[in-house]
């Protein structure tokens, strides 16, 4: 079971109304599901015979207030195989993986982490918990909202930032968010993803590991969180 000590909790700050948000995250990822049913089930049977099974990605991500959910994904790796060489990711990334990622289709079934309630449509990109523990306390806020399948740091270089900027673009989103930025970033998340634009940081197959900002702080011992393991793989 998915199990996490101390989730964040923010300060008091306005209130303001998500259900606008939730509405429009139901609503749009319940029609997707039902449109998107044929592409799904194509990318599943596609990914079975390439890769095997098992057809989805799992990985317990931080959510909101850093509650832990498993993540699904469309499988894009091999398993780790040290005697055949599968180690690293770019090991392990086939030309069919690259190809999803491309395309975002490995995506598709995080809309249903989206009707579940795990995520919204918009928002900060949700990460491995145990970067938790090497947050600022700035960069920590990315934690007061929903995680999002896309959001402001996807539309402004995605993989090609550094995590500072991708966090700093995470808190703008926090401070500024509403309905109408999130109808932008959904529009600008299309052309993104036509122009297969930042789909991995500089000479990798994903992103480098967080490991913690110069001025970060030992959090996992002020709020006494154990860190959490998981397995090797995506940390988009």
């Amino acid at each position: 079971m998915l199990t996490l000590e101390s989730p964040l909790r923010p300060p008091d700050r306005p209130k303001r109304s998500d259900r606008p948000k939730r509405a429009l995250d139901v609503v749009v990822a319940a029609a997707l599901l039902v449109l998107l049913a044929p592409v799904l089930g194509m990318v599943a049977l596609v990914v079975a015979v390439a890769l095997g099974r098992p057809v989805l990605f799992r990985q317990c991500r931080a959510g909101r207030h850093g509650e832990p959910f498993e993540l699904v994904k469309f499988r894009t790796m091999r398993s780790p195989d040290p005697r055949r060489g599968l180690i690293s990711d770019d090991d392990r990334l086939t030309p069919l993986g690259r190809w999803l990622r491309a395309t975002s289709l490995d995506e598709l079934p995080t809309l249903w982490n989206v009707l579940r309630g795990d995520m919204s449509l918009v928002g900060p990109r949700p990460l491995l918990p145990i970067y938790l523990a090497r947050y600022t306390p700035a960069q920590a806020r990315r934690h007061e909202v929903r995680p999002g399948v896309t959001g402001l740091a996807q539309v402004r270089g995605r993989n090609s930032l550094g995590w500072e900027e991708k966090f700093d673009l995470d808190v703008e989103y926090v401070d500024s968010r509403c309905l109408r930025l999130d109808l932008a970033i959904l529009a600008a998340t299309v052309r993104t993803v036509l122009r297969r634009e930042g789909i991995s940081a500089a000479g990798m197959a994903t992103a480098p590991e967080f490991l913690g900002s110069p001025a970060s702080s030992p959090r996992a011992t002020a709020t006494g969180r154990t860190p959490v393991t998981v397995r090797p793989g995506d940390r988009r």
